[in-house]
Formats: C-alpha cells, structure tokens, sequence
C-alpha cells in the first residue's frame, strides 16, 4: 500500500513510525509545512508544502499512487482536505469537514451537545455581543472563555492563576470578539483527562486513558501550552479514575458519533479525541478534537499491539467491528523539550543534540535540519517517551532521555513524577467529597 500522512508534528511522527512497524509493510509518503528529520527518514517521498493547501495535497497524492491517507493536525480538515481527497477517489482515514466542526468550532460543538442532549456539556452561552457576555460572566461567576475557532491549543483562559478576576475575563473576551463569537462556561473543577478512540462511523474502538499537562512550568503554572507531557497508567484507566468514569465518558464519545451522523448525515471516520474533567457530578466535556492529541498520540500508539495500517483501513472502510484493536498493558510518560522561554517568548535556531536516550522513544516535532543539524522554530521541538511496567519506571526512562538531549532546551521534569499524581488523586477525593 501507499499511505500519506499529512502533517508534520509530534504526533505525525507517532503515527508515521506505527504504520512503519505495520507486517504489511506499506510505502510511506508525507506532506508537511517544515521536514520533520523524524519523518523523512520513514519517508519514500514528502512534499513541502502547508497542510492546508487542499490542491496541492490532493495532486500530490495523485501523482503517487496513494492508497489511504491519515491527516495528523486540524487545521486541514477544518479546510476541507477529508472531502476533497474522498472525491478524488482516495480513501481517508481522517474526518470530512461537517463531523470535524465538533473541533474547529467550539460554539456549533456545544450548541450540537445541548440540541442532542449529549451527557457532559457545561453551562454555557455563544455571544457576539459585549454587554449580554458581561452579564452572563457576572452571572456565572467562575468562568472559562473560549475563542469559537482554532487556536492550536492556546486559545482558552479560565478564571484563577490565568483570570485572576471577572474584569480580567470579561476584557480578555471582549478582546476575542473581533475574531468572531467567544464562548462562556463555568469553570469545571475536577481533574482533566482524555479518551480517544478510533472510530469508523459506527463502531469505537476506545485508547487507554492520558493525561496531558497543558501548563509550561513546574507545579501546573504558567500559561497553558499546546501540552508539556502526558502520561498514562498500565491499562485503561489513570489513578485518580474510578470504572465508572471512563465508562461514562466513552457512552458520551459513543453518543457523539451517533448524533453527528444524524445531524450531518456523514460518518465519523477517524480518531476521535475526548478532553474531559472529572467533576463531582462525572465527566464533562472540555472539548472534542477531530483527530489524535499532541502529545497524547506519542502515549498510546507505542502500546498498540494491533496492526496500525489494519485499523486505518477499517476505519476508511467502516469495518472497524472485524478488527481486534489491542494496547499492550504498559504505562507511559511523555515529556516535551520545548525552546527556553516558550510559549510567550521562546528561543529559535537553536541546534538541539540527541545524546544516549537509552530505551527511550524519540519523536521530532516543531524542528528543522540543516547541514546534517537539528534546529528549534520557536515550538515544541522534542518528544521522549518511555514505556515500562509502572508509571514510575516509565518516568525515569524518560527523564533520563530528556537529561541526554542538549541546547537551549526547556522541560518540566515533574510529569509522572509520583508527588505530582499523588496531588490528582487527592484532588479527586476532595472533589467527590
């Protein structure tokens, strides 16, 4: 087979190296704004070219004979690459424009949660108008705001550390508004995680359970990023998630693809990410993304035991019921090596050299090469991920690795450390009371 991944990121070489691992041993090609070392070297072929070039992505799949394509990030599908591939005769393993609208905009997203009555929507409000949205923050009281549309994971402030009080929310969205509707909802309180399963409109196949870390320092301060590190226990479920949690959140993401079938009259035919917080009353919705997390990818597909081109192409075809999808019962850490001073003001053209990350995983993300050189652009440039029998095991693993990268390099070495969960699980029981 000839297989395309679109995009050049993290999670792209996630998925690029597990459909290289496939018996079936397919001729890989990629398209991406920026080479990814990581990714070339997988590479038969790669087109430079923005993600969001429909035509261009298009010809170029032509033009090599592709089979089945996976698109990585969301902006391309908000542009419509899903259906414009499909109508050129080429199957994808990627969701078509009017399904992906559950990411790309958050105010249709929660407006289609209450008109189907999908479990887990927060108390919300769409608003286009100042006055209305201050009286509805003072309303609400404690609050998080969010920009209708893709902000690469940036977008979003919630009251506290990042809102220190409702003037400064209520500025910050009247600041949004120029870029269109801004969405207001209670805060949630809880403990964040995500489910993401691969979907093929009908049937789901639920990933073991992460969490991601969105703030850039130690201790969960500092702005939120497009996620530090990520981590997941042996099995399904983290440490501070009962059964009931997760199988509440996946009769929601069960739910959505259904609704969204009737809604669209389209499938859902891709991976399907859930952010949830775990509150008092279960699991609410933070936000649906219409493909793989970033970093999350780099936990769960490590652990897949399935065949990687088996489920992309039951997920194209709708057949995912006759796939057995399996993930080994291991736990992982994953933790990011970002360019000092990032996001707010970050370093770039700095070279980053890879030492001895002994059995440590090694995904390229936001970097460029040069003279046989790796340099940062700005973001996120280095992903390791170690995979062992305990989270504790996994964490020094990949600890390790980070102490073994060098340049002008930022990480938060607290990501799987025992304290730091230990913090979630007692945060849950005060929570649940």
């Amino acid at each position: 087979m000839n297989i395309l991944v679109v995009g050049g990121g993290g999670r792209e070489h996630a998925i690029t190296a597990a459909i290289a691992c496939s018996r079936k041993d397919p001729s890989i090609y990629a398209v991406m704004s920026g080479k990814n070392p990581g990714i070339a070297a997988l590479c038969e072929d790669f087109l430079l070219e923005k993600e969001t070039n429909v035509e261009k992505v298009v010809e170029f799949a032509l033009s090599k004979n592709i089979d089945l394509v996976v698109v990585g990030p969301e902006a391309p599908l908000a542009a419509g690459l899903a259906d414009a591939l499909e109508e050129a005769g080429i199957s994808v393993a990627s969701p078509c424009r009017k399904v992906a609208q559950v990411e790309f905009d958050k105010a249709w997203a929660r407006n289609f949660m209450k008109d189907n009555d999908i479990a887990g929507c927060p108390v919300f409000e769409v608003f286009t108008d100042r006055d209305a949205m201050d009286a509805f923050i003072d309303k609400l009281g404690n609050v998080a705001i969010k920009p209708a549309g893709l902000t690469g994971g940036k977008g979003v402030k919630v009251m506290g550390d990042q809102l220190p009080d409702i003037g400064a929310a209520k500025e910050y969205a009247a600041g949004l508004l120029d870029q269109g509707s801004v969405v207001v909802e209670e805060n949630l309180v809880g403990e964040e995680f995500t489910l993401q399963a691969f979907v093929d409109g009908r049937s789901l196949a639920f990933m073991p359970t992460v969490q991601d870390h969105k703030r850039a320092f130690e201790g969960d301060l500092g702005p939120n990023t497009g996620g530090m590190g990520s981590y997941n226990a042996p099995g399904e479920m983290l440490p501070f998630l009962d059964a009931g949690d997760v199988d509440s959140a996946k009769q929601i993401m069960t739910d959505t693809v259904n609704a969204l079938y009737r809604v669209t009259g389209q499938k859902y035919r891709g991976t399907l990410y859930g952010q949830f917080m775990i509150t008092k009353d279960g699991p609410k919705v933070i936000e649906f993304n219409a493909r793989f997390g970033d970093p999350e990818a780099m936990n769960v597909l490590p652990l897949l035991e399935s065949d990687y081109v088996d489920v992309l192409c039951a997920m194209a075809s709708g057949t995912l019921d006759q796939v057995d999808v399996r993930f080994s019962k291991k736990a992982t850490v994953c933790k990011y090596a970002v360019p000092a001073g990032y996001p707010d003001n970050p370093t770039k053209d700095r070279e980053v050299v890879v030492g001895d990350i002994g059995d440590a995983i090694l995904f390229y993300s936001s970097v460029y090469e040069k003279d046989g050189k790796v340099y940062t652009t700005g973001s996120r440039a280095v992903a390791v991920v170690g995979v062992a029998d305990s989270i504790q095991q996994a964490e020094v693993i990949a600890q390790n690795a980070l102490e073994h990268l060098s340049g002008d390099l930022h990480y938060r070495s607290d990501i799987g450390k025992a304290d730091l969960i230990q913090r979630r699980i007692d945060h849950m029981k005060e929570v649940r009371g």
